[in-house]
């Protein structure tokens, strides 16, 4: 694993630009085009107060690479797909960073599973203008393996790069329930709080945004059941995240303090698909995806009567 290619530049693509800017020996760059490519060359990347000016390369020029990181949101999966078709060739490894259950399913549709390394990753991170910051210490970090469960070359290649680098990494033999673990977090800690505009504090001062939560990841619990993941199989410390202050604000309020869209097709939209198909009730699941489009509708000014 000697070129690296990052696609996404948020939290997480930062957490991987910051530790991997401190390996030697490898060929390091993140994706983008255009008007992009030039303000990423131009401005760099604030991470804990330092700037960091990795090499910035379309996907055409990327080609080749060894490992393929992706970190996009979840509305931008579609181009992260396209570039990944250019940038791959039949030794990429592909890593999807992004939070669900499904992107990996998404990026494997056009390049193959066998491309694909299942993974997750555990940030908490606070975005100040253009600056990203995070502990470094207190963070969970990447976590990887097989879908069989075996250690393989890539896998051993993948600790190799990651030897050395600040970056907290761990290879498990449960890949899937790890990923369903961390996805049982997203739907149930980031969405609450998204909904009223408050710190995760809140999920240990109010029995009502608890019982939110516990019934968004009950509906959750019971498609895992049905698909025959067994969320008890892993590590027991993938049921938390990263330590945080009860101020914090998980990504998806974030988005919607900066106007943006969120991942909620993602999280609780998911979990209704999902339901629907295996004939499993989500009427929590279902009230949380409304609400929050409803509130994305209201940044984009769509009840601005007056």
């Amino acid at each position: 694993m000697r070129k690296v290619a990052i696609i996404g530049a948020g939290a997480v693509g930062c957490y991987m630009l910051w530790g991997l800017s401190q390996k030697a020996g490898i060929d390091l760059s993140v994706i983008a085009s255009g008007e992009r490519k030039e303000r990423f060359e131009r401005d760099g990347f604030y991470i804990n107060d330092r700037l960091y000016k990795p090499a910035v390369r379309t996907p055409e020029e990327a080609r080749g690479a060894d490992l393929v990181i992706v970190a996009v949101k979840y509305n931008s999966l579609s181009s992260a797909v396209e570039d990944i078709k250019v940038i791959a060739d039949e030794h990429t490894t592909v890593m999807s960073l992004m939070n669900g259950v499904d992107s990996e399913d998404a990026i494997a549709a056009e390049i193959g599973e066998e491309r694909v390394l299942p993974s997750l990753i555990k940030v908490a991170s606070e975005r100040k203008g253009n600056r990203i910051y995070f502990d470094a210490e207190s963070t969970i970090g990447i976590i990887y393996g097989e879908k069989d469960g075996k250690p393989s070359a890539r896998t051993r290649a993948i600790a190799e790069l990651f030897e050395g680098t600040g970056l907290h990494y761990r290879e498990t033999d449960v890949i899937l329930p790890e990923i369903w673990t961390k996805f049982r977090l997203n739907v149930g800690s980031n969405q609450p709080q998204a909904m009223l505009g408050v710190g995760v504090g809140a999920y240990s001062d109010s029995e009502h945004v608890a019982a939110i939560r516990d019934g968004l990841v009950k509906e959750l619990e019971e498609i895992a059941k049905a698909k025959g993941i067994d969320l008890s199989a892993a590590d027991p410390a993938s049921y938390r995240g990263s330590k945080v202050f009860k101020r914090a604000r998980y990504s998806t309020l974030q988005d919607l303090d900066a106007k943006r869209h969120t991942e909620v097709d993602m999280f609780s939209g998911a979990i209704v698909r999902m339901g629907r198909e295996l004939g499993i009730p989500t009427p929590y699941n279902e009230f949380t995806y409304h609400m929050i489009k409803a509130l994305e509708e209201k940044n984009d000014g769509l009840f601005d009567y007056e």
